[in-house]
């Protein structure tokens, strides 16, 4: 299965991979050839944990290239009265009279302790396209629960990404 991304989230991996292949490989580098320096490299930790940095740059690098070239792009353009891509949405949830903001991002991007949801989780599926008003079954299991749209923010894009940095 592909990742739904946006053309700003390729951009932004496509800025990280340079980033580690510029800075952070030779940073890992030097310090692996620092810690072989010291000796003895069965009892190194510096060496190991060095060696270790560098392993996990590189898997992340192949990681990003890999969604890169596997990535399907879907727009992030939406009518502004309607609920789109990196916009904050204030929601009402009936059942539990409640009422939180959440922004709709792609699943590269989504981070729960930001409120940010993917446009592919069951909420942020049922939402997308909606209005302000507008009631809103989302399906769970074999049920689900109604939320009411308060209300939509069009956002800029903050240029963050919720996948893992170092």
């Amino acid at each position: 299965m592909y990742d739904k991304v946006t053309e700003k989230d390729i951009q932004r991996m496509e800025e990280e991979i340079e980033h580690r292949k510029l800075v952070v490989r030779k940073e890992a580098l030097e310090a692996v050839k620092e810690a072989r320096a010291q000796g003895d490299l069965s009892e190194n930790f510096e060496y190991k944990a060095a060696k270790q940095f560098k392993n996990e740059n590189e898997k992340r690098i192949r990681y990003l290239e890999n969604m890169v070239k596997t990535a399907q792009v879907i727009s992030e353009e939406s009518k502004a009265d309607e609920v789109g891509m990196n916009n904050k949405v204030r929601i009402y949830f009936e059942d539990d009279d409640l009422e939180e903001e959440y922004t709709i991002v792609t699943t590269v991007r989504e981070n729960s302790l930001n409120h940010w949801i993917s446009n592919e989780s069951p909420l942020g599926k049922a939402v997308l396209g909606h209005r302000v008003g507008d009631r809103v079954r989302v399906p769970v299991g074999d049920g689900g629960y109604y939320v009411v749209i308060r209300a939509i923010e069009n956002t800029e894009d903050d240029g963050s990404i919720g996948l893992r940095k170092y």
